[in-house]
Formats: structure tokens, sequence, C-alpha cells
């Protein structure tokens, strides 16, 4: 099992303690391109062919429900490849 699986794994455990950098690293090594619109905006939208998440940047935590969003789309994404 690799480091990005293992990561994968822990925030699925405990989708309340994942910080925004550990989702953005999986969400990008996943094949997700990140962009971040407007000026001062913190939310990132994550688009990957019709797959599209939007994470808002928050310390020292991302809330559970956007983690949550995130594992599914990424399963489902993971999935198809």
């Amino acid at each position: 099992m690799g480091q990005l699986e293992k990561l994968l794994l822990r925030i699925k455990n405990n989708p309340k303690q994942v910080r925004f950098e550990e989702l953005d690293k999986i969400l990008r090594r996943s094949g997700f391109q990140r962009r971040q619109p407007g000026k001062g905006s913190s939310h990132y939208i994550y688009i990957k062919g019709s797959a599209v998440i939007v994470i808002p940047y928050h310390q020292p935590h991302i809330k559970a429900i956007y983690v949550e969003r995130a594992i599914k789309i990424l399963e489902g994404v993971i999935g198809n490849d």
C-alpha cells in the first residue's frame, strides 16, 4: 500500500481531522485540476472530466461534509478509471 492509499484510508476513517493540504494532495494526484475563482476567494474548484467539487480553504481542518463529498467523488472517479 502506497503513501497515497494510506492517506486516503486515514481520511476515510476520520473525515473531521483532514487538513486542506492533505485533501488537495489526494485530489491533484488523482488527476483533478485545481483552480481558484475570483480575487481572494477561499473556495477551490477541482475538475476531472464531469466530476466537479468545490472545497473551501479552512484552517486547521476542512469541514467533514466537504471531505465526505470528495471521498464519494474520488471513489467514483477511481472506480471508473
